[in-house]
């Protein structure tokens, strides 16, 4: 079984409390796996969703100045950046690792975002056929969000939040630790094609 190659150590060091001691031990224990997995995840995304997809390794953490935290590879369409485009990530933080799909408050076309998700909420709930998805948008990183049904009505309000002055999305599927060491890795890209369907709106909004 192709895993991910994370070790229970890797998780530990998110709840190190001294910010540059964390960020040494990330960089020492999680950079160079993060670097790697996102040159393959992304041959193989830009593949299963029929999108090119550029990688980009984002080596500072939200919630920065205390535990918890976390570090991810992003995947998005342009080769200069990511944080003006809607992306997907693969996240890695002190309770497991996360397949996410995002788009921040900072993104070029959130108007035409919020149009194109309204208008394919009932598409997307048949795409995602009863899926249940986790909300990460205020998450303090504590434990995994609670999975709730991927339906019509979560889809609207996605588009509403979007649609507010410092709006985002961040939704996706996590494993914890105990999970997250042993994962397949065809299980993660399953996750990330479940994903694709709402990362098409969103991508094709923005085009």
């Amino acid at each position: 079984m192709a895993t991910l190659g994370f070790l229970r150590r890797d998780f530990d060091v998110f709840a190190i409390d001294d910010f540059s001691a964390r960020l040494a031990k990330i960089d020492e224990l999680l950079t160079p796996r993060l670097m790697q997995l996102a040159q393959n995840f992304n041959r193989d995304l830009s593949h299963n969703l029929d999108v090119v997809l550029y990688p980009h390794y984002a080596r500072h953490m939200r919630h920065a100045a205390s535990p918890p935290a976390e570090t991810w590879a992003a995947f998005g369409p342009s080769p200069t950046g990511y944080k003006r485009n809607g992306y997907l990530a693969l996240c890695v933080s002190g309770v497991g690792i996360h397949a996410r799909a995002v788009v921040k408050s900072t993104a070029d076309h959130r108007p035409e975002m919020v149009r194109a998700i309204k208008s394919k909420s009932a598409d997307l709930e048949r795409s995602f056929r009863g899926t249940k998805i986790q909300q990460y948008q205020n998450w303090e990183g504590r434990e995994l969000p609670k999975s709730i049904a991927a339906s019509a009505g979560f889809f609207d309000r996605l588009g509403d939040a979007l649609a507010k002055k410092s709006g985002s999305i961040d939704v996706g599927f996590g494993w914890p630790v105990r999970d997250a060491l042993t994962v397949d890795r065809a299980e993660v890209l399953d996750a990330f094609r479940e994903l694709g369907p709402l990362y098409r709106v969103i991508l094709s909004a923005a085009s």
